[in-house]
């Protein structure tokens, strides 16, 4: 039994998972199994809701009536940070989570991501309208900042137990009667919303009492800029050859052409930054954090100069390696909410080995990184209808009928005859299955 114990301490875990796709969604989590990922009695719970019920969504929001699910996939070959990461990912789309697992494994190749990630501050906003003088009342409140800090650190006991708490007032001019005070929270492995909500709202008498002002809105802010992530990669060139594209420096060049066209144009930015949330949101989404405040941060944050820019920033390096940057807000949660009520979120929180809120802005920031650079790849060399065409074909080939390995045989056909027509997969299915039948009916 020693022996047995050490023998499995020796396998090495690793997300590179060989021809996990061409598996079945059993044999996978077989493999998750074996690579020590999860453990027998985990895996079963993989393969459904299990534990998630309409008692349960109904205690999470209002008016349920049912359960919806999506599909929860594994993006393979992350490492980050010099870790073996799997990353999980609940989406809809086909080819994001192919896409996320290739540009990983090509990312890997240069050292994988590196990420840094700021404190996890959240932000109370605090309007103050009706304001004699701006510059009077900016000044007061600045000089009272350690007492206002440490009122706002009595309101949130629980948090300064944790080690958050209070740590920075900010004030800002709006207008000739208008201020708005930020109060900088340091939330932990909470996103914070309730917490800070609760600071704006204890705190806005306050305030206004010092600046003889009329409180007016008492909210966060979803424009998390003091909880940015900053991920960065770099691409060998012959890591970037493909069976179609034997010049490394051709790929190289043309994804950097595709930079600067978003760098130049509002239009195109848009939709290179929609692929970078591809990634980041199937993160948060399995990992049952806000999505949508990501979302809402991250495209004001694309647009802080004035002029609608992309997130990520790709360039040559020294050795003529391909090197990118993302850098976006990104506040994230692993306490409380789904986290807490949500047994699906947990299970992907511990299948991804998620330590906190910063490593999963970190995950879900790297997965960003990825889905953009497959994006540009796939642009600037066979185009993007290819891959995410080949995977149109099996969801095609099992709305047809198909099953088993009986998916693969008709979406190959169907992409191999660039027809996806459900009527052209059935025909293709009726006769694979004649054929297995030898021939009968």
């Amino acid at each position: 039994m020693a022996d047995e114990r050490v023998k499995a301490l020796q396998v090495r875990r690793t997300s590179r998972l060989s021809g996990f796709y061409r598996q079945t969604p059993e044999r996978r989590r077989a493999r998750l199994v074996e690579a020590r990922w999860v453990t027998p009695d985990e895996v079963d719970a993989l393969a459904g809701l299990a534990g998630f019920d309409e008692a349960c969504a109904d205690a999470m929001v209002e008016n349920v009536i049912g359960l919806h699910g999506l599909p929860l996939g594994l993006a393979l070959n992350f490492l980050v940070d010099g870790v073996e990461r799997l990353v999980p990912m609940a989406v809809e789309e086909p080819s994001i989570i192919a896409a996320a697992s290739l540009a990983a494994r090509l990312c890997a190749e240069g050292g994988g991501f590196t990420v840094v990630t700021d404190p996890p501050i959240t932000t109370a906003q605090v309007q103050l309208l009706d304001v004699r003088s701006v510059a009077d009342a900016r000044a007061t409140l600045l000089s009272m900042a350690p007492v206002l800090l440490a009122e706002v650190d009595a309101l949130i006991p629980a948090m300064r137990a944790r080690g958050g708490g209070a740590r920075e007032l900010e004030v800002r001019v709006l207008d000739a009667t208008t201020l708005v005070v930020h109060l900088h929270v340091d939330t932990r492995d909470a996103m914070g919303a309730n917490c800070v909500n609760s600071v704006a709202e204890g705190m806005a008498s306050r305030l206004a009492e010092l600046t003889g002002a009329r409180a007016g809105l008492k909210i966060l802010t979803n424009l998390a800029d003091r909880r940015t992530v900053r991920v960065s990669a770099r691409v060998p060139v012959a890591a970037l050859v493909t069976e179609n594209f034997q010049d490394g420096v051709a790929v190289r060049d043309g994804i950097l052409e595709a930079q600067h066209f978003a760098e130049l144009d509002p239009y195109r930015a848009v939709t290179h930054n929609k692929g970078v949330m591809n990634g980041v949101d199937a993160v948060l989404v399995a990992c049952g954090n806000d999505w949508r405040a990501v979302e809402a941060g991250a495209h004001a944050w694309a647009a802080r100069s004035g002029v609608y820019r992309p997130l990520t920033a790709w360039r040559v390096g020294g050795d003529g390696a391909l090197e990118g940057e993302l850098w976006m807000p990104l506040a994230t949660s692993t306490a409380g909410g789904a986290a807490r009520t949500h047994p699906g979120v947990q299970r992907a929180l511990k299948l991804a080995r998620v330590s906190g809120a910063l490593d999963l802005a970190a995950l879900a920031g790297a997965a960003g990184l990825a889905t953009n650079l497959s994006a540009l790849r796939a642009l600037s060399t066979e185009g993007i209808q290819r891959g995410h065409m080949a995977l149109h074909a099996r969801r095609v080939a099992a709305e047809a009928g198909a099953s088993g390995d009986l998916i693969e045989i008709v979406a190959e056909r169907l992409s191999r005859e660039r027809v996806y027509r459900p009527e052209r997969a059935r025909e293709i299915l009726a006769a694979e299955v004649a054929q297995l039948r030898g021939g009968c009916p």
